[in-house]
């Protein structure tokens, strides 16, 4: 977001979302560690007093929200629509405020997503190292943003997602691809920008290994989503077997259902 002009992303939101027939997702964060330094500045957007943008982020988020909400974001020339007019950014979709997804990594900026009426995604990492297991530090930033989100008194009911990496093996082929992942089997700790963070373990081992400790998981279960990281340069064959491996043999038993019998929807907080 801090490389984003917030009001043209509305724009393209608002325009791709109606042209898939409200049918997107949108995933909005602070942006991955920063490859440049404060390489936002070359793009216009100054003024942040952190190297990392995130000031900066959650201004221009703050803006996009009420672009995609529909609020009138700016005067109207009154010479075309009279006086005291104010535009909207166009075109405006208006259920796609509420498919808009915050990437958090701490249990303050999960309550900060909360209380500005968003849904809630969390990845394969979190910025927060508290001598805890991956999983369970995630579940509780599920839970801080949940009570927030009711303490905030919002009156739809959230989203929230976790992703993982989980590779299960079903053939010889599978257990090729999957054996790498081995040295990710536990939880890790290192610094990413800057941060002392947590990195999720991979999941990788026949259905019912895959579904025992994907039960076992606290933030796989705290959530009503769970996103599935593939690594893509294995290529698109290789990554829909690995998908369909997955809702075949592993995902119903986690009471998964095909989005042929409906709208996945939040739980109530």
């Amino acid at each position: 977001m801090r490389y984003e002009n917030p009001l043209y992303l509305a724009e393209e939101a608002g325009a791709l979302d109606l042209i898939a027939e409200d049918r997107i997702a949108l995933g909005v964060s602070r942006g991955s560690p920063e490859p440049a330094v404060r390489g936002y500045e070359a793009f216009g957007y100054t003024g942040s007093q952190d190297p990392r943008g995130s000031d900066i982020a959650r201004e221009k988020f703050d803006t996009f929200l009420s672009a995609v909400r529909g609020e009138r974001m700016v005067d109207a020339d009154p010479s075309q629509f009279g006086p005291g007019q104010r535009l909207r950014i166009e075109p405006h979709s208006p259920g796609l405020a509420d498919r808009i997804w915050w990437g958090s990594g701490t249990a303050s900026t999960a309550e900060w997503a909360a209380r500005a009426g968003v849904n809630l995604m969390s990845s394969t990492l979190v910025t927060e190292a508290t001598g805890e297991a991956f999983a369970d530090i995630q579940a509780h930033q599920i839970a801080a943003y949940r009570k927030a989100w009711k303490d905030a008194g919002h009156a739809r009911t959230p989203r929230v997602s976790v992703s993982r990496s989980v590779f299960p093996v079903l053939s010889e082929e599978d257990l090729w691809f999957a054996a790498p992942m081995g040295d990710q089997a536990q939880d890790q700790i290192g610094i990413i920008d800057g941060l002392t963070s947590t990195f999720g373990k991979t999941y990788a081992g026949n259905p019912d290994q895959l579904i025992a400790e994907l039960k076992a998981d606290a933030a796989v279960q705290a959530a009503d989503t769970l996103m599935l990281t593939i690594p893509s340069q294995l290529g698109p064959e290789i990554n829909l077997r690995l998908l369909q491996n997955f809702a075949e043999h592993v995902a119903p038993a986690l009471g998964w259902e095909p989005n042929t019998e409906g709208p996945t929807t939040g739980y109530d907080v």
